[in-house]
C-alpha cells in the first residue's frame, strides 16, 4: 500500500465512523468524571440597572444597610445541615427587625431572598442609598476541624492582620468567580489610591464600630481567641462608608450552629450588633 493510500485512509476512516454513528442515532458516551463541576446559573444582564431596595422612614435618621453574604448559586459554607447563604439571611432579617422595634434607624437589606449578587454590588447599594453604615454577615466553615469555633469581625486592610485572615479574604474574594471566571469587571488596581486617600475616615470607624461589636458582645457571643481581624476583601471596599464583616461562626461546629440557627441564638446576635450601632452613633452626636 502506498505512503498517499495510507494517509486517506487514516482521515477517511474516522469520518466514516462518524457518519456512521450520526445514521444510526447512536451517542458517543461522554466520561462523566468532572461534569458535575461545571455550575449553570442565570446572571443578570450587564447593563441591568443595580435594583434598590426601599428604604422606609425619616431621611433624616442614620440608614444601616445589611449584607446577608452569598445568595443564588452561591451558597457559602456548609456544615450540621445549616447551609450559610440561607442562615446568615435569618440572622440580616433578626438584625433588621431589633433595630427597627427600638427605632431611631432606617434599615436596608442587600437582599432580602435567595439571589446573587456580587461584592462591588452589594458595597455600591449602600453607596447609592448614602448608607451610614454597612454591615456583611457571614458564617465560616472549618471542614471536618469541628472543634473550631468562635466569631470574628473583620475591616478592610490592604494587609492582612494574619494567615488565616488572608485565606479567609481569599475565599471570600473568589465568590465572584464562576466556572473560574471573573463575572465582576470591578479593578483592584485603584483600590490601594482609594483607601489611601478615601477610606482614611471610614476606616477610623470601621475600626470602632467592629470594636464596640467584641465589647458589647463579651459574655453574650464566643467570640474567636483573634476576634478582630483585617484583610482585602471586596466586599468592605466602600470608599465612604463605614463597613465591617461580622462572621457569625463557625457551622461546622454542632454547638455553634445550634446557637446561631436557634430563635434564641439570632436574638443574642440582634440584640448584641444593635446595642453596638446604637452606641456608635451616640458617640457621634456626642463628638
Amino acid at each position: 500500500m502506498s505512503i498517499r493510500a495510507q494517509i486517506l485512509g487514516l482521515v477517511l476512516v474516522p469520518l466514516a465512523i462518524a457518519a456512521l454513528l450520526i445514521a444510526t442515532a447512536q451517542r458517543v458516551p461522554v466520561p462523566e468524571i468532572g461534569r458535575g463541576y461545571v455550575i449553570h446559573a442565570v446572571l443578570p444582564k450587564v447593563d441591568a440597572a443595580l435594583a434598590l431596595p426601599v428604604v422606609q422612614g425619616d431621611a433624616a435618621l442614620p440608614l444601616i444597610v445589611i449584607d446577608p453574604g452569598h445568595g443564588g448559586h452561591d451558597p457559602g459554607a456548609s456544615g450540621q445541615g445549616l447551609i450559610e447563604k440561607d442562615l446568615v439571611l435569618s440572622l440580616a432579617k433578626e438584625l433588621r427587625s431589633e433595630l427597627e422595634r427600638t427605632g431611631g434607624f432606617r434599615v436596608a437589606l442587600t437582599r432580602s431572598d435567595d439571589c446573587y449578587l456580587l461584592h462591588a454590588e452589594r458595597f455600591e447599594i449602600a453607596r447609592r442609598l448614602g448608607a451610614d453604615l454597612f454591615i456583611s454577615i457571614h458564617a465560616d466553615s472549618a471542614g471536618d476541624a469541628s472543634e473550631v469555633n468562635g466569631a470574628s469581625i473583620y475591616t478592610l486592610s490592604e494587609e492582612a492582620s494574619s494567615e488565616a485572615a488572608a485565606r479567609y479574604a481569599e475565599r471570600e474574594n473568589a465568590s465572584d468567580r464562576l466556572n473560574g471566571l471573573e463575572l465582576g469587571d470591578q479593578s483592584d488596581t485603584v483600590t490601594p489610591i482609594l483607601v489611601e486617600l478615601s477610606q482614611r475616615l471610614a476606616q477610623e470607624q470601621s475600626n470602632e464600630l467592629a470594636g464596640l461589636i467584641r465589647r458589647e458582645g463579651e459574655g453574650v457571643i464566643e467570640f474567636h481567641p483573634q476576634p478582630l481581624r483585617s484583610a482585602a476583601l471586596k466586599v468592605l471596599r466602600a470608599p465612604d462608608v463605614p463597613s465591617v464583616l461580622f462572621e457569625s461562626g463557625f457551622i461546622t461546629n454542632a454547638s455553634e450552629a445550634r446557637r446561631l440557627s436557634s430563635r434564641e441564638g439570632r436574638q443574642h446576635f440582634a440584640e448584641v450588633v444593635a446595642r453596638a450601632i446604637r452606641i456608635y452613633f451616640a458617640r457621634r452626636v456626642e463628638s
